[in-house]
């Protein structure tokens, strides 16, 4: 994923702003890291989980208290008025590297994420077992990215479906998790006929951003830091990668940068009720 262009649908007057921000977010472009990734292993293949180090997660810091609102009906991009955070999510996985840097730093610093997995990629499968006890306690959240990354508005509706569905099957068989009702349309693509075949089997709320760390392609920490001090504003869903290694030298500073502004992490499930 590399570049898009989106609309916020919930904070009113924002629209020229938003154009912006979501440049180099989630775009198909050449040498973007699907272009690479490892093949897709067949379906009847059930991957085994490399052996790595398993974390305890550090004991989330004190967080202000929210009622959860209800759930919006219709696309997502930001959270509700008022929240005093953001919603961090990260897309892809295409460098393991990058995957175990997020949990690590997630365990050690108590930062929640919400992660759009897509199963095709190794990264979530060899390193299941350290993201594991931090989807069990809730600080890791997982959503629907689809199984290997297509724009499912060149797909027909039970193409759509079953890119849902194997990837769904694949985070309730390695996380034990059901990541419905929340998925990010590849590149941002998804129109209404989409949104009906993905709320057939259950993905009815597509998850936008309203800002981005542009770290779908290859740039450097400074560069992604830029990008954080732009968007890191209460009630912003901001949409990060784990693709380069440019972020993994970002991740202190960001964390750095929440504390400055007195921003809190949420999940999208801390937020908002089924």
């Amino acid at each position: 994923m590399d570049h898009s262009t989106t609309r916020r649908t919930l904070l009113a007057g924002a629209t020229g702003t938003l154009a912006a921000g979501l440049l180099a977010a989630c775009t198909p472009g050449a040498g973007a890291p699907h272009d690479s990734a490892t093949p897709v292993p067949s379906r009847s293949v059930t991957p085994s989980p490399s052996p790595t180090r398993t974390l305890t997660p550090t004991p989330t810091p004190s967080r202000p208290a929210l009622t959860r609102s209800p759930l919006p009906l219709g696309t997502v991009t930001g959270l509700p008025e008022g929240t005093p955070g953001i919603a961090w999510t990260v897309d892809d996985g295409a460098s393991s590297d990058v995957v175990a840097a997020y949990a690590r730093f997630a365990a050690g610093a108590g930062t929640r994420l919400t992660f759009f997995v897509n199963g095709a990629r190794p990264s979530w499968t060899e390193h299941a077992e350290l993201l594991g006890p931090l989807v069990a306690s809730g600080q890791v959240q997982l959503g629907n990215h689809t199984w290997d990354h297509p724009a499912l508005t060149k797909l027909g509706d039970q193409a759509i479906q079953d890119e849902l569905m194997r990837n769904h099957e694949f985070i309730e068989r390695t996380f034990g998790v059901d990541a419905r009702p929340y998925f990010r349309p590849p590149f941002g693509y998804h129109d209404a006929r989409v949104d009906r075949a993905a709320a057939a089997v259950g993905y009815t709320t597509p998850l936008l951003w309203y800002g981005t760390l542009a770290d779908s392609g290859d740039i450097t920490a400074d560069q992604v830091v830029g990008f954080a001090e732009q968007w890191f504003q209460p009630a912003h869903i901001v949409i990060g990668h784990a693709n380069f290694p440019g972020t993994i030298g970002a991740l202190p500073r960001l964390h750095a940068l929440l504390e400055q502004r007195h921003l809190t992490t949420y999940t999208l499930d801390d937020v908002f009720s089924r």
